[in-house]
């Protein structure tokens, strides 16, 4: 049961897309001198402020949002995240099962897990479905069911950010969007100010187990980008994307620092680790270096991220992150 779980959970985990294009965030807006209102070019001044617009998804696909959504479907932990920080949670009606960040989605309709209800989602007659590349052919589903979907899919930080304006643009929260890339901007940059300092020499191997099946992040992931921003040399950092790794891989790396991802659903997952027969020779496993982060910090590419970061170089350097 625990594997089907993890496995489940995995393929929400692995939302990839490492060369998908990312259009333009925003029209240049200019100011309307007979009205003195904002208008955005190419866009029409829609109600309450809202102006229509024309946004490139992830699948470089054109989206045009006439008006402001009045009800939203999010169909990815990550996605939901995001739409919630540029406050605009009020307006979803259906989240993921996998959704549980933050609290109020507990009360939201369910509109299924990897596999989605398309049915229900239809049935909620959302103005607005916000979707993942993750979530392939359930997106033509969607869109050949005549909604607007806006589908997301960061792999860097950069287009966490990306994702954060296309969701602020399509729900009329471009300032709120904004903020929420502030405040990572500037949990970011007291991280990477706090190991700035560090030699290569004095920079720690860490191996980032996103799974018992040791599963992580190679190159081209925000995991990767995550641990080299925290000041730590990602051990799997010559692989790209998501691999699953063998045994021997790990142990010839020989990390001085494990982190696990999953401790939230397996018991006792540091410990399993640092009971491991073949491992006994490893550094971290010697130093009882192995710690438990929570997944939804390090492994869903939304606001969150950056708190996850911030952890994470924590546990690498104590000292230089007081």
């Amino acid at each position: 049961m625990q594997k089907k779980l993890w496995l489940l959970l995995l393929g929400v985990i692995l939302a990839v897309g490492l060369t998908a294009c990312q259009g333009d965030q925003g029209e240049e807006e200019t100011t309307n001198p007979e009205d003195d209102q904002t208008v955005e070019e190419d866009g029409e001044q829609g109600e309450e402020g809202f102006e229509s617009v024309t946004l490139t998804d992830k699948t470089d696909t054109e989206v045009t949002i006439e008006e402001e959504p009045e009800t939203i479907v999010s169909v990815l932990p990550s996605a939901t995240e995001i739409v919630y920080a540029v406050d605009a949670g009020d307006k979803v009606v259906g989240v993921s099962q996998w959704a549980n960040y933050p609290e109020e989605v507990s009360e939201v309709e369910k509109v299924g897990d990897q596999q989605l209800n398309i049915e229900k989602i239809v049935s909620l007659d959302p103005d607005l479905v916000v979707a993942d590349l993750n979530n392939a052919d359930d997106i033509d589903a969607l869109r050949n069911a005549g909604l607007d979907v806006l589908v997301l899919g960061a792999q860097s930080i950069d287009q966490v950010y990306e994702d954060i304006k296309l969701v602020g643009q399509a729900t009329g929260h471009t300032g709120e969007a904004e903020n929420v890339i502030d405040d990572m901007q500037t949990t970011i940059d007291d991280v990477t100010t706090g190991v700035s300092d560090l030699t290569e020499e004095e920079k720690k191997r860490v191996w980032v187990e996103v799974g018992p099946e040791l599963f992580s992040g190679g190159e081209g992931s925000f995991i990767d980008e995550v641990i080299e921003l925290a000041g730590g040399v990602n051990i799997i950092g010559d692989q790209e994307g998501w691999p699953q790794v063998s045994e021997e891989v790990v142990l010839e790396k020989d990390p001085d620092v494990i982190i696990t991802t999953y401790g939230y659903h397996t018991e006792d997952a540091v410990d399993q680790v640092l009971a491991r027969d073949n491992w006994q020779g490893v550094t971290a496993i010697q130093e009882e270096q192995v710690y438990d982060l929570h997944s939804d910090l390090l492994t869903r590419p939304g606001p969150r991220l950056a708190d996850g970061l911030k952890e994470l170089a924590e546990t690498l350097y104590p000292d230089l992150m007081e």
